[in-house]
């Protein structure tokens, strides 16, 4: 079970009720997010915080100047990011994976309302294709960001290099690849340093996208646990091959080592790091949560603290 030190709960306890009153908001729920939600924080590692909020007066919500939709609080090694009520629900109804996850996460802050409930009603109902997209356009946008060696044009378009000799370089774009000159004078090659960090945020994201896509292709679209222990033990088995998840593991245990940010290669591989922009919706997609049954759980995160 994931933990943080008891000081860590007042600081943050310190923090909300400050929120609270600087925003004229009330705060029914609030967890951790990031490395520590999801078991890979470092001893140096930063605490991310998510939150619900609830407009104290509830009349604003009818005014035409309404409540803030988000709160983003930067307090040194504390980042805050809290979303009104209705956001949040509307977030849920898209099956959006950082709302998910808050409701998932096993460290909890501020319980005035136990979203346990909440939480197995959208593991049961949320919309896999969006998830999935979620999830490669995490991986495939980090990778080109993060571990591919490319070139930069002008314009600052990122094009990774697939191939390259003494007279051009093959690169590849949106919708395919490209040959550029070595000559041409609009392009620069450079070179990213691929940490442990980013090679494992890559890993997670792909392995969650081709797990969804694989359970989905069996009929069940098993939602990969938020620990990503317990997914590389007791679920990815189930798809990947040993190799697959011991180098995950390994990038998760350097990671909880404090060594996130040494630079390594690419422990990922550009096909792994880029699952198929296309999968089947009439297999991976469907309608996603109940708005009604959403709205109900959203009056009793307002009853929690009114």
């Amino acid at each position: 079970m994931a933990t943080v030190p008891p000081h860590v709960h007042e600081t943050v306890d310190d923090h909300l009720m400050a929120i609270e009153r600087e925003h004229d908001v009330a705060v029914p729920l609030a967890v951790a997010r990031g490395s520590h939600a999801w078991g890979a924080a470092s001893p140096d590692s930063d605490y991310d915080v998510g939150f619900v909020f609830v407009s104290t007066d509830l009349r604003r919500y009818a005014h035409l100047e309404r409540p803030p939709e988000t709160i983003l609080e930067d307090r040194g090694a504390f980042e805050y990011q809290g979303w009104d009520v209705r956001t949040f629900a509307r977030l849920l109804a898209d099956s959006n994976e950082g709302a998910i996850d808050l409701v998932r996460s096993p460290i909890r802050y501020r319980r005035a309302y136990e979203p346990d409930d909440l939480a197995a009603y959208v593991e049961r109902t949320y919309n896999p294709i969006d998830l999935y997209h979620t999830w490669r356009g995490i991986a495939t946008s980090n990778y080109r960001k993060y571990i591919s060696q490319h070139l930069v044009r002008s314009d600052d378009e990122l094009f990774p290099i697939l191939d390259v000799d003494d007279e051009a370089y093959v690169v590849e774009t949106d919708d395919g690849t490209m040959t550029v000159s070595a000559d041409d004078e609009r392009f620069q090659e450079t070179q990213t340093k691929p940490t442990v960090k980013r090679n494992l945020t890559i890993c997670r994201a792909a392995m969650a996208a081709h797990y969804l896509k694989a359970t989905g292709e069996r009929g069940t679209h098993e939602l990969p646990a938020l620990s990503f222990d317990t997914f590389l033990r007791e679920q990815a088995p189930a798809v990947f091959d040993a190799e697959r998840i011991e180098r995950a593991r390994e990038l998760l245990e350097r990671k909880r080592a404090g060594e996130g940010d040494a630079t390594i290669a690419d422990a990922v591989g550009r096909e792994f790091a880029q699952p198929p922009k296309m999968i089947d919706p009439d297999v991976h997609a469907r309608d996603g949560p109940d708005p009604a049954r959403l709205d109900g759980f959203v009056d009793d995160l307002i009853a929690a603290v009114q």
